[in-house]
């Protein structure tokens, strides 16, 4: 499941990667992009690639969207929602990890994000490396890396409609039904933008919040 709100730039070279990693797996995917007040051509690429579903919605808010897509998946008969972003790319093996994780009982799986290095300043690369410790999974809630078992996620009352911060929400409502795993073995790369969809998402952790993990030299 995947919210956009005018990701024209990205969505196409993100459905492409989830594409490939639905391919590496011997189950049905249905892939679902919420589409959230687009103006831009969001809806018409991805509604270009085969097997995708387009939910369109007019709420500004990635809550509303996330819980308009999972509840289109849900129709559509979705025993797992895989999340990720539109401005993200996931590996192949991504949804190879999740439904390992899923059989051996995990009712959460909280995969790792990494920014798109090109997009970041030398400090900010610099800065990342050192608070992320590869092979190591921080436990960070991000909705660009995110599997939920169907069951737990209507029992725990799904996406609120927030703007900002609800997976992080929905998570900790989550782990209250079932068991959570963190890994970094499929690890997402998202866009490192610095000015992003809402004020206190990704684009301003990375603005703003890492650098001030690492002290100035």
């Amino acid at each position: 499941m995947i919210p956009a709100r005018d990701e024209s730039a990205t969505i196409a070279r993100c459905l492409s990667s989830v594409t490939a990693a639905a391919a590496r797996i011997d189950l049905p995917v249905c892939i679902v992009v919420a589409a959230d007040g687009c103006l831009d051509d969001t809806v018409a690429i991805a509604r270009a690639f085969a097997g995708v579903e387009v939910v369109e919605l007019e709420s500004s808010n990635v809550g509303a969207a996330r819980a308009a897509g999972s509840r289109r998946a849900l129709e559509l008969g979705a025993d797992w929602l895989a999340n990720t972003d539109a401005d993200s790319v996931v590996p192949e093996n991504w949804l190879e990890v999740q439904v390992a994780l899923a059989a051996e009982g995990a009712a959460v799986v909280v995969g790792t994000v990494r920014p798109d290095f090109d997009d970041l300043s030398e400090r900010q690369r610099e800065a990342w490396l050192d608070v992320h410790i590869p092979g190591h999974p921080n436990g960070h809630v991000h909705g660009a890396n995110l599997g939920i078992r169907a069951a737990e996620y209507v029992a725990a009352g799904g996406y609120s409609s927030m703007p900002e911060h609800e997976d992080v929400d929905l998570v900790a409502r989550l782990i209250r039904h079932g068991r959570s795993i963190a890994t970094d073995t499929a690890e997402v790369i998202t866009s490192g933008r610095t000015v992003g969809r809402t004020p206190g998402g990704y684009a301003r952790y990375l603005r703003e919040d890492l650098l001030r993990l690492v002290p100035r030299t």
